[in-house]
């Protein structure tokens, strides 16, 4: 990986997310070497995917250059790789463009959509973890209403423009909603030659109630904005199968149409080579203590997604969600230097700031510790917190700046076929594989 060597301690931190650069903040300028190891070249503000698959954002605009965050920092190194495996004998992970032995291994790999084993789904349905993942989505929406104006089949017609989402969690409530924006303002100016009336948005949910992590008034309200814009919710269904074509479900209910996309459940992207008893197999996290130590190992540590750290108050670990991974990359940042020195570690303690999801113009709902709040405030709120979460300024102004337009304008200047997304037939579309 052409490293210079150095005297004192290396920690490798492989994964540029919320945790990685986290850690990475707080290694600033210490008595350590760090490198820093991604596939893509740059950071993605992940809860804002769904805008640019709808148009509502660019995706340079929540993406910030990996290199550019540590630009300044003593002694740091970024290499572009993906790692394949960890020789923990040895302490060096093995990765594409070569070996780099290590002191300390920070793994915060993330995860990655959990079809539950179902192969076809996976295949034929579309994901939305990374931005190459929703710039193909907007693509293909795109495509099948330019589609949809030359068909004169009415079947294929209709299944062109419906569109299934799976899991109501915050990512689906939020894909709904910006999708029945764009039905309600925008493609009726664009396809005048289609009825967008027709234009069908299903919301499918496994539990009895949407956004099931948060609060049941949240929840309630959530149900009630969609409702409002025209979103078909069905609960207690579960999705079997997927074709291409055709929705299959546990009940008497199918759906055909050419897009379905999954955001029913995500798993931990883990890297090979650690003891098989450090994982919780039923979803691909690393086993951890409070010190996010990797079971069995006294210098790996595991961050956010990728890590369970069973406590009294989570059970089956942390949320999946970028607030457990800063907090626990914040620590761990000053917790190796203290184990260098040998000083005792802090055990980790989560601080629960709330959740909130974003259903629509004005319509947001939030919980906090002590709140729980919807409507207007709790979009603004909503707004706020997003927009100062992004790095970099020149990202927080685009943003800014395309709220406001969207707003006034009722309008999504994003939605461009930059990339056409290739399908190798109507009922057999392409897996994403970035």
């Amino acid at each position: 990986m052409n490293i210079p060597h150095a005297d004192k301690p290396r920690i490798v931190i492989v994964g540029g997310g919320f945790a990685g650069i986290a850690i990475a903040e707080k290694l600033k300028n210490k008595e350590v070497q760090v490198v820093l190891i991604d596939k893509h070249n740059y950071h993605t503000f992940q809860p804002l995917l769904y805008q640019v698959a709808t148009g509502g954002l660019e995706a340079g605009s929540i993406a910030y250059p990996l290199r550019k965050v540590i630009q300044e920092y003593d002694d740091f190194y970024f290499r572009l790789t993906s790692v394949k495996e960890i020789d923990t004998k040895n302490q060096k992970i093995i990765s594409e463009i070569g070996d780099l032995h290590y002191d300390y291994l920070v793994i915060a790999t993330g995860s990655k959509t959990n079809f539950f084993g179902n192969k076809e789904i996976e295949r034929n349905a579309m994901s939305m973890k990374t931005i190459p993942q929703s710039l193909n989505i907007r693509s293909l929406i795109l495509e099948n209403f330019e589609q949809a104006v030359l068909t004169n089949d009415q079947s294929e017609k209709d299944a062109l423009i419906n569109f299934v989402l799976v899991g109501a969690g915050p990512t689906g409530v939020e894909l709904a909603g910006a999708l029945a924006e764009m039905k309600k303002a925008i493609l009726q100016k664009d396809y005048p030659d289609l009825d967008i009336s027709k234009m069908g948005i299903n919301l499918i949910q496994s539990d009895d109630k949407v956004l099931s992590t948060m609060s049941e008034k949240s929840s309630i309200a959530a149900e009630k904005f969609l409702n409002k814009l025209g979103v078909k919710i069905w609960k207690n269904v579960r999705v079997t199968n997927y074709d291409g074509r055709t929705v299959s479900t546990n009940s008497d209910l199918s759906f055909e149409t050419a897009t379905v996309i999954w955001t029913a459940g995500v798993e931990g992207a883990p890297i090979s080579g650690l003891n098989s008893d450090a994982f919780v197999e039923r979803v691909k996290r690393i086993k951890v203590n409070e010190f996010n130590q990797v079971n069995g190992y006294e210098n790996i540590f595991a961050l956010g997604d990728i890590a369970s750290m069973e406590t009294k108050d989570y059970p089956k670990g942390h949320p999946m969600m970028a607030q457990p991974a800063i907090q626990q990359g914040k620590l761990l940042g000053e917790n190796i230097i203290k184990l260098i020195k040998n000083k005792p570690m802090k055990p980790f303690q989560y601080n629960d700031k709330g959740s909130m999801a974003t259903i629509g113009r004005n319509l947001a709902v939030v919980d906090l510790p002590k709140y729980h709040f919807s409507g207007v405030f709790a979009w603004f709120v909503w707004m706020i917190v997003h927009l100062f979460s992004l790095i970099g300024f020149k990202n927080k102004a685009v943003v800014f700046l395309n709220w406001v337009y969207n707003y006034i304008r009722f309008d999504r200047e994003g939605r461009l076929i930059i990339r056409p997304y290739k399908k190798r037939s109507f009922v057999t579309f392409t897996s994403d594989e970035v």
